[in-house]
């Protein structure tokens, strides 16, 4: 029996390291994407974006925040998108993919940046 007291405080440790593990890995992407990573430093605003489906295509808006440097942004999904399908539009913050345009837009200055993130039919 006192071995059984010594491992409960190890299993609780790691059941609670677990959960903190699928926390972090469910805002790993864009709230309202299934398939747009959030770049390293960014966090999901929750709450603040729009997403509904007309006859044309979606349409969705989403917003993260973050202490990252623009400059890491654009280059962690200029890096990024590109395996995922999405081509980059010339001297634009955008990418089409499928009929959809994903623009994103950088706002604030390093170090304290709020991105948009938005879908909609080309």
């Amino acid at each position: 029996m006192p071995r059984m007291i010594s491992r409960l405080p190890r299993f609780i440790f790691l059941t609670l390291l677990l959960f903190a593990a699928r926390a972090v890995a469910a805002d790993g992407f864009v709230s309202g994407f299934e398939d747009l990573p959030l770049a390293p430093g960014l966090a999901s605003v929750p709450d603040a974006g729009i997403a509904f489906d007309n006859p044309t295509g979606r349409i969705v808006v989403a917003y993260a925040r973050g202490t990252v440097a623009k400059s890491a942004i654009k280059s962690f999904y200029d890096t990024t998108l590109p395996q995922l399908g999405w081509a980059a539009e010339p001297h634009k913050a955008s990418y089409l993919r499928e009929g959809e345009r994903l623009t994103i837009e950088v706002l604030g200055r390093d170090g304290s940046v709020t991105v948009r993130y938005s879908l909609a039919p080309k």
